[in-house]
């Protein structure tokens, strides 16, 4: 197929102008499909071996996010087809010779039944995305199993003007929550009684709402915490070290290897315990190895997780490129920022961080540096070689005379 960019004459008309868009977009969009073929092909091949696991990434998603340059979208739409690929091999096919396209397949690899390939394939000839969510949608499912209870849960919504948080508590759990949230509403009226009765009405702030009640709630929380542990953003590990071997166990726990030791030190409050021979010889003093101002300033230069690719903003944990044990300063050019996953991945030889902070160079387990771009660069070789992409025929679809797709019963035990 040629790859030249067809123009209409000056003068054609708007009908013939748009016959000539369309023509070159039904091209270009068979040879994008059959590109997206070849990288479904690619990512199923990393997927089955295992090998996204070598380059740091945390999911073949993550990698396919990262290496592709798409969002996480699109790279759950390809990890999809990619996983299903050995249940759809019609559809897939279709994306390879262009016919169909990336969101189509994706649709069908995402929610339709197992031995379902050839009818959607044909459907999918002349059905829109939409129409083949509803389509199936109308798939006959089996009842499902009532299952256990549904978990505690705490859920946050980003609806741009405002958050939603919606929480999910155990009888048990919603009692208590009750009891602590009406004491604090109880206190907020009584505070408010004794400040704003004697006060004209006009002036008087509105009384207090359970809203505030529960953000008092949230407030004297922190403030206890932020007592007990002043600059506290992981945990306090005590450890018990022999300071001839140079052996250590955690508190009435397991012994530690040097790997597990470095990482639960990086970014923690550490209480050491001496002992020789087995015998506590002294406790040396609690001590935090990152400040309070230190992690601010930490967080306001990185942002996120450091490692090409990841893009964490939460939980992030203060690592040491330069050990402290090893005689690493606690200071801003020796730290860096990394998700808990990578944190422990450096600790157990699967990427390795090196500093300074301001030259930092990640690699993975071969010793190759990871990089923040993407893969992407200008082809070598031409497109291919497939017919225009016809596209759905864009009919409004007449539910009432479509044939679902009826699943097959399971065999019967003999």
């Amino acid at each position: 197929m040629s790859s030249v960019t067809a123009t209409a004459p000056a003068d054609a008309s708007p009908a013939d102008r748009l016959e000539v868009l369309f023509e070159e977009l039904a091209e270009l969009t068979g040879q994008r499909n059959a590109i997206d073929g070849r990288i479904v092909d690619i990512v199923a091949e990393i997927d089955h071996d295992g090998l996204w696991g070598n380059t740091g990434a945390r999911s073949i998603r993550a990698l396919i996010a990262w290496k592709t340059g798409v969002t996480p979208n699109n790279a759950e739409t390809l990890a999809t087809i990619a996983h299903r690929r050995d249940d759809f091999p019609e559809c897939t096919q279709g994306l390879r010779e262009g016919r169909l396209s990336l969101d189509q397949v994706g649709v069908i690899a995402a929610r339709a039944a197992e031995g379902s390939d050839a009818h959607y394939a044909e459907l999918a000839r002349s059905a829109t995305v939409t129409q083949l969510r509803t389509a199936i949608k109308l798939e006959p499912r089996p009842d499902p199993d009532p299952g256990p209870a549904s978990p505690p849960a705490l859920t946050r919504t980003d609806r741009g003007d405002h958050v939603d948080y919606r929480l999910r508590l155990s009888p048990l759990a919603a009692a208590t929550f009750d009891a602590a949230l009406q004491s604090h509403h109880d206190a907020l009226i009584t505070d408010w009684k004794s400040n704003h009765t004697t006060a004209p009405a006009e002036q008087r702030p509105p009384m207090p709402t359970t809203l505030d009640a529960f953000m008092r709630l949230i407030e004297d929380s922190w403030d206890a915490e932020a007592t007990r542990r002043p600059h506290g953003q992981r945990t306090t590990i005590v450890v018990h070290l022999d300071i001839a071997d140079r052996i250590a166990d955690l508190h009435l726990g397991p012994l530690l290897t040097d790997a597990e030791r470095r990482y639960l030190t990086c970014d923690a409050t550490a209480e050491i315990w001496f002992q020789r021979d087995g015998r506590p010889i002294g406790a040396g003093r609690s001590t935090r190895t990152i400040g309070r101002r230190l992690r601010r300033a930490l967080e306001h230069r990185d942002d996120c997780c450091v490692v090409p690719g990841c893009g964490a903003t939460r939980g992030l944990h203060a690592h040491h490129l330069i050990h402290w044990e090893h005689g690493g300063p606690t200071e801003l050019d020796n730290l860096v920022l990394v998700c808990p996953y990578h944190h422990r991945a450096h600790h157990t030889g699967l990427i390795t961080l090196t500093g300074p902070a301001d030259h930092l160079v990640v690699t993975d387990s071969d010793g190759r540096p990871l990089h923040s771009g993407t893969l992407a660069r200008p082809p070598q070789n031409p497109p291919p070689d497939v017919p225009p992409y016809p596209g759905p025929t864009g009919e409004r679809a007449d539910w009432w005379w479509y044939q679902p797709f009826q699943p097959q019963p399971p065999p019967a035990p003999n």
